[in-house]
């Protein structure tokens, strides 16, 4: 599979955690980066016949003075004040794509919480506890990847917080 050599799947495989990749093919609109944050994983449930609540899109956020990870479901919307608190930090706020992309070494619809350029403290919804297996961006547009939520808490070394909210 194309997506073998992201760093989220050399990292999954150097820890020795279970996991499986889904690939699928991309809208044009997702080829050429024009969907929203928001979009990418409603798109990649549809294509890939999974629950938008069990996809869980991966943002970059300014919390305070620093970049951090809000890993939320994709049917949901962050709310930055619930994180915010689960980070211990006045206020939090979606960062500059170009930041994000800069600080995780992902593209924008491809950043995936593991295997980032630098470690960013990371906050992991808590609805994921409800499901056996999610999955998030295995590094790049079109690659999911499948593991239990607690490996990637423990992975990515994620607080579990309520941290999404219904749009």
């Amino acid at each position: 599979m194309r997506g073998s050599g992201t760093r989220a799947i050399r990292d999954l495989e150097r820890a020795g955690i279970p996991h499986a990749l889904l690939e699928y093919e991309l809208p044009p609109s997702a080829l050429l980066g024009r969907l929203s944050h928001r979009s990418y994983g409603l798109e990649a449930a549809e294509a890939l016949g999974v629950a938008p609540a069990r996809i869980f899109k991966t943002l970059i956020v300014r919390a305070d003075a620093e970049l951090a990870v809000a890993i939320v479901p994709a049917d949901l919307e962050l709310d930055l004040k619930r994180l915010a608190r689960a980070l211990g930090v006045r206020r939090a706020a979606m960062a500059e794509p170009a930041d994000a992309e800069r600080a995780s070494g992902y593209v924008i619809g491809g950043i995936s919480p593991i295997g980032q350029r630098r470690p960013l403290r990371a906050v992991l919804d808590d609805s994921a506890s409800g499901f056996e297996l999610v999955l998030v961006s295995a590094g790049r547009r079109g690659l999911q990847v499948e593991l239990a939520p607690g490996d990637l808490a423990r992975l990515v070394d994620a607080v579990i917080a309520p941290i999404a909210r219904r749009g």
